[in-house]
């Protein structure tokens, strides 16, 4: 019984994986910094929710334990945006800004999962990436507008389908419909 606690205390962190979720502050309105995997300067653990479907808890994503790291991280980055701006052509010149457009949002939280290099605007997400739908990751564009669905939630500056008519980027249920809009994802997910 000696070994007990040490051996129920190893159980209990292989039972409940946690990742790092971070809180980057967000000095003089510079926009948040992705980490791409670096521990934050202010971080806190967040145990995945069951499943494959993300979970919105006030306003801010938590990704299902199903999914796969990158999509993980992608989604704990897209949090850094939520409660930003929407400013038009944000993100397009680096991922930090100010304020973040369409494409500037879905570039950052796809950057975050190290799945871009560089922001794209809606027209280079068209061609970015494997044509159709994803499994976990879906970008929907046309040339005037981009979002994406990641784990059963969406990613979108547009207040369409959002229950509190919220703008700027912010994290919505699915839309009904996509008419209208190509469909890209990463090779894979």
């Amino acid at each position: 019984m000696r070994g007990f606690p040490l051996l129920f205390a190893a159980f209990c962190a292989l039972a409940a994986p946690t990742i790092a979720y971070a809180d980057v502050p967000d000095p003089g309105g510079a926009g948040p910094t992705p980490t791409g995997g670096a521990a934050p300067s202010a971080a806190r653990l967040v145990v995945p929710v069951a499943g494959a479907a993300a979970r919105i808890v006030a306003g801010r994503a938590i990704p299902p334990a199903a999914a796969p790291e990158p999509v993980k991280e992608a989604i704990l980055r897209a949090n850094d945006l939520i409660g930003k701006p929407y400013r038009w052509g944000g993100g397009h010149r680096s991922f930090v800004a100010g304020g973040y457009d369409c494409s500037g949002a879905v570039s950052y939280a796809l950057h975050g999962g190290g799945l871009l290099s560089s922001p794209l605007d809606s027209s280079s997400l068209g061609r970015w990436g494997a044509a159709g739908a994803g499994r976990w990751v879906t970008v929907y564009t046309n040339p005037g507008h981009a979002y994406m669905a990641i784990a059963g939630i969406r990613l979108d500056t547009s207040s369409a389908g959002d229950p509190h008519g919220g703008r700027g980027p912010r994290w919505r249920p699915l839309r009904t419909t996509n008419a209208g809009f190509h469909t890209r994802h990463p090779a894979g997910l």
